[in-house]
Order: structure tokens, then C-alpha cells, then sequence
């Protein structure tokens, strides 16, 4: 029997990361930036009102006071987006608005806030200091600074700082395509009714989203056909559009021996039993001239879903050009006695939770039944129990990996 560190190892062995393709910044989001982005030029562009108000010049309003303002000629309006220049004389004002561009010999801006009256002359209350609700040119970004950086995940900054220093497109690393496939005489797709014997196919559905989860490009392709030949046929056009394939219900058994024999001309898939609890039968081989990543998963979806987690997933975020491709784990106490088998690392549902002093508890979910696919759901951690270690007594503390967060 493999280790789940020995059957991981096989796998991420052979991760390639795509290489990077050039999109648009709307499509960005949520990817790795693939180049350094250099500013062009500075950002802002030009020095701009931070706020609406009356653009002046400092040392004109230094001695600015509520019961004795400065009066000043307001001698013309910028609205942002204005294209005219304009010029300050000394004991003069401009009303600018939020963005506008201001005029020269301008060094400050006065918030309407700080004055009273308008019009064709307006009462400075409050002296501001040169630079105050201004944006500097340059403040932001200068001519040859690195807006976004080689490896840098894109969000909703990063795409308008993309913008803001004009760039359209980004080089990024793509999301990997994966196809989902399943198996089974026993599988029904959910628009149909369960006859006797039948079950739904939970799994194609389930593990599409699953990758998409972890940043793939997912293809539900369904229940695949019993037949040998239109199996292979199916795989093999997969294979020529995908960066992994998932085939569930195959784990193990003699559908797992017929999907091998099946495919055997594609390439080899190496069954194997890996020490973990659930998810222990498990297929993976490389298959098609491209050796395409190809894994066989159990059909009991809770198993198939841990093993993605555990084996799949960290293969596609390496795809994505991740450094750390697994979750992050933190140490909590046990609020349920736990029982493990020797020689299985174990993967328990759990819930995540912090008492009064903001140390972790985890309450397990599920008893050791794997099929409980309602507890998966409502769990937002998986406990990891060790291969060596039996029984974890009730405060003890064990280590947890968080699952996707929830709203």
C-alpha cells in the first residue's frame, strides 16, 4: 500500500504549468500574473483635486481664520476631465472639482468646507498647507515603478491598477482545463427519474465544481457510455482539449480493470491502494501523446471528493503557478474522541470554530460512515489523523485543513 506523501509525490512529479497566454484584464481576475507590468507613466498624471473645492495657492490663505477670512476672486471653474489650461495669479481661486486637473501655480486645494459664500468671490475660514487635497503627480505609480508583479494573484485592485496604468491585457497563467467524466450502469443523470437499482450521478457534478473551486477551467462531461470502445473514444477526445481528466466510479474493482483495459492503448494507469481513509482505491496514469494527467476516482462521492482534495487539487493550483499548492492548516482541539486505523492517514469532516479565547476547537462530523455526503457539506475542514496514531482523546489537539470559504 502507497502513502498519501509517496502517491502525491508521483503526481505533482509530473506538473507542468501551462504555459502563460495573454488576456484581457476583464478576464484576469482570479489568476497569477505571468510578467512583471511596468508603469509607462507616472500615476497620476498630472496634479489633480483630491476633493471639490477652491484650487489656491498656500501662502495666499497662510493667515486664513473664522472671524477673519481671506476673500479671494474666484476667476473660473475646472471640471474634471477639462482639457483648457489654466493659470493662477497670486489672490486668486479656482473652483475644481474632484479629478479636475490643477491650474498652475496651484498648490493646494480649500474644501468647500473650509469656506463660506461663492460665486464670484469666495471666504477662506481655514488656512491648508501646500499639497493638501491634492493627488501628486507620481503619488501613486512613477515612469518605470512595477505595477503588478511576476506572480502576483490578480483581484479587483490589481485589475485597476491595470487599468489606471493602461493596460488592456495581461500575460497570465491560465486556468488548466480539467474534464469530469463518470461511470457507472447504476448512474442517471439528475434531469431523469432514478429507476429501481439507480442512483443519481452526484460526482460529475460535484467534482466540476470542485475544480472550478480550486481554479480550473472545468467540463462536466457526464455519464460516460458502457461500451469499451465509445469510453475510449470519449477519453481520447478529451484528452486532446484537457490538462487533466477525472473518471470516477473506477476506482477499484472490476470497473476499474475494464476502464484500464479499455484505455490501455492511451497510456498506463496504475491502480493502486494509497494509505488514507476515505478514498483508499484510487487510478492515475498518464494518458494520449500530450500524457495527460488521468485520475480514477472512487464512485462513493465523499471518497471522490477527499481524494481530489488531498491528490487532485494540489496539482492544479501548481497548474496555476501557485509556489504553495495545499491549504492552509492550523492546530485545534478535539471536542469528539477520535478512533483511527493504524497505518491509514485518516480525513475526517469537521467544523472549524474558536471559543472565548480564540484558539481553535473542531467538532467531527459524520461518525466514520464515508458515504455521508451531507456532513461533507457542512463541514468547513478536513482533521488529519496520521497514519501512526489510533485514538485522539477529547482535548487534544490535532491538525486541521481549512476548505473553501463560505459567505
Amino acid at each position: 500500500m502507497r502513502s498519501v506523501a509517496e502517491q502525491l509525490e508521483r503526481v505533482l512529479a509530473i506538473a507542468v504549468t501551462p504555459p502563460p497566454v495573454r488576456t484581457a484584464i476583464s478576464e484576469a481576475q482570479g489568476l497569477l500574473c505571468a510578467e512583471e507590468v511596468v508603469a509607462s507613466s507616472a500615476l497620476p498624471s498630472f496634479d489633480q483635486a483630491a476633493v471639490d473645492g477652491y484650487a489656491v495657492r498656500s501662502v495666499d490663505v497662510a493667515i486664513a481664520a473664522e472671524g477673519h477670512p481671506v476673500v479671494l476672486p474666484v476667476v473660473g471653474e475646472i471640471e474634471a476631465g477639462a482639457r483648457t489650461p489654466h493659470r493662477l495669479q497670486p489672490n486668486q481661486t479656482v473652483y475644481v472639482a474632484t479629478g479636475a486637473a490643477l491650474p498652475t501655480l496651484a498648490d493646494a486645494v480649500v474644501p468647500r468646507s473650509h469656506t463660506q459664500g461663492g460665486g464670484a468671490r469666495v471666504s477662506v475660514i481655514k488656512p491648508v498647507e501646500s499639497g493638501s487635497y491634492v493627488r501628486r503627480t507620481g503619488e501613486d505609480v512613477q515612469p518605470g515603478d512595477v505595477a503588478v508583479r511576476s506572480g502576483a494573484f490578480i483581484g479587483a485592485a490589481q485589475v485597476g491598477l491595470l487599468a489606471a496604468v493602461g493596460r488592456d491585457k495581461v500575460l497570465v497563467h491560465p486556468r488548466p482545463r480539467l474534464s469530469i467524466i463518470s461511470i457507472g450502469d447504476e448512474l442517471v443523470d439528475v434531469a431523469r427519474t432514478p429507476g429501481p437499482g439507480q442512483v443519481y450521478d452526484v460526482n460529475s457534478f460535484a467534482l466540476a465544481a470542485a475544480a472550478r473551486d480550486a481554479g480550473a477551467d472545468a467540463t462536466r462531461v457526464g455519464i460516460a457510455p458502457g461500451d469499451p470502445r465509445r469510453l475510449r473514444e470519449l477519453v481520447e477526445a478529451r484528452l486532446l482539449v484537457s490538462e487533466a481528466v477525472l473518471i470516477s466510479g473506477a476506482a477499484g474493482g472490476r470497473s476499474a480493470e475494464l476502464v484500464v483495459e479499455a484505455l490501455s492503448d492511451l497510456g498506463t494507469l496504475d491502480l493502486t491502494r494509497v494509505a488514507m481513509q476515505p478514498g483508499s482505491a484510487q487510478g492515475y496514469g498518464l494518458l494520449g501523446t500530450d500524457r495527460v494527467p488521468t485520475f480514477l476516482l472512487p464512485a462513493n462521492p465523499v471518497s471522490a471528493l477527499v481524494v481530489f482534495e488531498v491528490i487532485v487539487r494540489p496539482l492544479i493550483r501548481i497548474m496555476l503557478g501557485r509556489r504553495n499548492p495545499y491549504r492552509r492548516t492550523v492546530m485545534a482541539r478535539c471536542l469528539e474522541p477520535i478512533t483511527s486505523p493504524m497505518g491509514r492517514r485518516q480525513f475526517l469532516r469537521g467544523q472549524l470554530m474558536r471559543d472565548d479565547e480564540d484558539d481553535y476547537l473542531v467538532h467531527i462530523l459524520g461518525g466514520s460512515g464515508t458515504h455521508l455526503l451531507a456532513s461533507l457539506a457542512e463541514a468547513n475542514c478536513l482533521v488529519l489523523v496520521d497514519e501512526e496514531t489510533t485514538s485522539v482523546p477529547v482535548g487534544q489537539e490535532v491538525p486541521v485543513s481549512f476548505l473553501a470559504q463560505r459567505a
